[in-house]
């Protein structure tokens, strides 16, 4: 049941966004061109994900949509614990097994979890036991730059 409710929150989490832009007094959607496209997330290797991101562990990152209301990006590796203050996370896990923080808990994930990480919600992969984390990363709304505190 709860697996349920969690995949339910991601259209959920879109829908309200799409429509909070639409129907908010003042509030300017950017016109924002999506090409109509299929994309093979689980067969991109690292050098298709992009290169190490400076200072932020063995992360990978390639952002596939970016909207003014969310952005969708393939991320593999590890990082540190960290939060964000002003946008919220939702990472379906595509391959690799292994422990990850969450809260102040390492919890067990596995291909096909997805994981929902409310702002400020300490966060991050720990240790693999399967192959290297890669998932499918939506931030919501899209994470400012600067927008990263690590956790000791």
């Amino acid at each position: 049941m709860r697996r349920y409710v969690l995949l339910a929150a991601v259209p959920a989490a879109f829908a309200a966004g799409f429509l909070s832009s639409h129907l908010m007094p003042g509030a300017m959607a950017q016109s924002t061109a999506l090409s109509a496209q299929i994309i093979d997330v689980g067969a991109m290797t690292d050098e298709q994900i992009g290169p190490l991101v400076p200072n932020v562990g063995t992360l990978r990152s390639r952002t596939l949509v970016a909207t003014p209301n969310g952005t969708i990006a393939v991320q593999s590796g590890n990082v540190p614990r960290h939060t964000h203050q002003d946008a919220d996370e939702i990472q379906y896990v595509i391959s690799g097994s292994g422990t990850f923080w969450l809260g102040d808990q390492q919890r067990e994930v596995h291909p096909g979890d997805l994981i929902v990480i409310p702002r400020g919600t300490v966060h991050a992969g720990s240790q693999n036991t399967s192959g290297e984390f890669k998932v499918l990363a939506v931030k919501l709304p899209p994470q400012a730059p600067n927008d990263i505190q690590f956790v000791k």
